[in-house]
């Protein structure tokens, strides 16, 4: 199998690349990175993989020429591509509905006219909405309420359409929020980390009541390897983590992996917006594809605080960017 990941400079993208290379995913004869390189996407996220075991393309999923050529020469593209910020899409969208909509739009228009046979659309769960109990199944009505969520609604709308309009192999990932090593230090986890290296304090949006379902995003990729490899045309499968927080606790326990107390905390105006409460229900993946979240919250938040710690030259000049 040839395979295209684009975004795959960017943190959950490049994760999944290493893991091909490391061996996790068996069958693939070639992989190609396609990424932008905007802020999020930088070629330090695959530093130290062999020269010879990808090849990297520095370009834009919107560019139809080249997705056409690049769908003519590969058999399965999974889209990491996006624009993923929620803040930045309340501040200005219009990149947001280039990239997620236009974006995975000019490639399945290049998947029709290629050899590509499985296309696999990334998403969110942001995309449901918010839900006050219970969780989310695939079947569930969209309901986005940020300009991001929206722009990856109408991603995951349009690849449906391509499904059933045209026949094509196009399968949807939706996943919780995620945490691990290598992400833009803009996100929440590391820029808590990362604030409290430097002495700053963290900001926290409202009352701190709002609550995430939290997934290490090696236990996104083994989902996301699931669906390729044995996932259904035109399915949608939820990828979830099983462990939900209030942000106040998620911000709690960083504190105490750093030995900081809750001074060091600074409530701020709340998102506009603002989603009280994700919640994805895993049954389907499970059943169908065997899939269970693998990596325990607390060794898994350690590790990656201690990661952050350890690689001040990674995340520095992004943050000073």
């Amino acid at each position: 199998m040839r395979i295209l990941v684009t975004g795959g400079a960017g943190f959950i993208g490049s994760n999944f690349v290493r893991r091909i290379v490391d061996g996790a995913l068996s069958g693939i004869s070639s992989i190609t990175v396609l990424d932008k390189l905007t802020y999020a996407g930088t070629l330090t996220n695959l530093k130290g993989l062999p020269q010879d075991s990808f090849e990297f393309i520095e370009g834009d999923i919107c560019d139809q020429d080249l997705t056409l050529k690049l769908a003519k020469s590969h058999d399965a593209i999974v889209n990491f591509a996006a624009e993923s910020h929620v803040d930045r899409s309340i501040s200005g969208s219009r990149d947001f509905i280039n990239t997620n909509v236009l974006g995975t739009q000019t490639l399945l228009d290049a998947v029709r006219h290629g050899s590509v046979t499985t296309f696999v659309q990334v998403s969110t769960d942001e995309v449901y909405g918010s839900i006050a109990e219970g969780s989310w199944p695939e079947t569930d009505p969209l309901l986005p309420n940020s300009p991001y969520a929206a722009s990856k609604a109408s991603a995951d709308l349009v690849s449906r359409s391509y499904f059933r309009t045209y026949g094509l192999d196009v399968r949807v990932t939706r996943c919780s929020n995620n945490y691990g090593p290598r992400q833009f230090p803009e996100k929440v986890i590391p820029l808590f980390v990362t604030n409290l290296i430097d002495g700053l304090k963290v900001p926290i949006y409202g009352s701190g009541s709002n609550v995430r379902d939290w997934l290490h995003v090696d236990d996104h990729c083994r989902g996301i390897q699931a669906v390729l490899i044995n996932g259904k045309a035109g399915e949608i499968y939820n990828i979830g983590g099983g462990t939900e927080l209030t942000n106040a606790e998620l911000t709690r326990k960083i504190l105490d992996i750093m030995g900081e107390d809750e001074s060091r905390i600074e409530y701020v105006e709340d998102r506009l917006g603002h989603d009280l409460r994700y919640s994805v229900d895993i049954t389907k993946i499970s059943r169908e594809l065997g899939y269970k979240p693998l990596v325990n919250l607390e060794i898994g938040l350690r590790e990656t605080v201690e990661w952050y710690q350890e690689n001040e030259q990674w995340w520095r000049p992004l943050k000073n960017r």
